[in-house]
């Protein structure tokens, strides 16, 4: 069994290294990569030689610093007969829950977890460094700000999604949206931009009224000019 493990960008150069190798004619090689967002499919030109080719996808963040656990954790596999019942024995001998998927489906899982994992981090960096622009320390900002987020996720697993729901979109309080979009004016443009959208985004997964909310937010919008928006519309 060979597992290819590399940044996705990699895997077709790997993947035709093992083509331009001698295979020998009896060798019934499984072949696996770990990418989430790419299929078996990019494997398919070392079918020729006999292999069996397939994903196994850990759902888990890697740092490169130490190694994360991965009891419990879900493996998204998907390929050839062969390949996914190697991978599913991965899976079991590490401990983790097995997903089936269509390979078709997998660039939308991983933008699944994108948003839940490295989407996220950045919607909390962008958090600490406007806490760290009132004259807060780093680690102050992250200590004031994680408990906030952790609480929400306890909230999440614990009540559901509109029960943990919290702020002024939640409330119904457009007033205090329309400010915090005044107070993001200042700020590089894709701040507010992402302010915006993620209300919207909330508003159209949470809300049980999503097409009034977003009207209210689209309302707000005109009326709040970012320096840059009024630099392009002058030009």
């Amino acid at each position: 069994m060979i597992l290819i493990a590399v940044p996705d960008s990699a895997i077709p150069e790997v993947a035709e290294e093992l083509a331009a190798a001698e295979w020998p004619q009896h060798a019934k090689r499984v072949v696996l990569h770990t990418s989430g967002a790419w299929s078996s499919g990019i494997l398919a030109p070392l079918r020729q030689f006999g292999a069996s080719v397939g994903s196994v996808h850990p759902l888990q963040s890697f740092s490169g610093i130490g190694s994360p656990h991965l009891e419990g954790c879900i493996f998204a596999i998907e390929g050839d007969f062969g390949a996914t019942r190697v991978a599913r024995s991965i899976a079991r001998a590490l401990e983790g829950r097995i997903l089936a998927l269509d390979p078709a489906a997998k660039p939308l899982y991983h933008a699944a977890a994108t948003m839940a994992a490295g989407q996220v981090l950045a919607e909390l960096e962008a958090a600490i460094q406007i806490f760290a622009s009132m004259g807060m320390k780093r680690r102050e900002a992250l200590r004031a700000l994680l408990p906030l987020t952790r609480q929400v996720l306890e909230n999440l697993e614990r009540l559901g999604p509109r029960a943990a729901w919290t702020g002024p979109l939640a409330r119904g309080d457009f007033s205090v949206i329309e400010a915090h979009e005044n107070s993001l004016g200042s700020w590089p443009g894709e701040y507010l931009t992402a302010y915006r959208a993620l209300n919207r985004l909330s508003a159209r997964v949470l809300s049980r009224n999503p097409e009034s909310a977003q009207a209210e937010l689209d309302r707000i919008s005109l009326g709040t000019k970012h320096p840059w928006q009024a630099k392009g519309a002058n030009a």
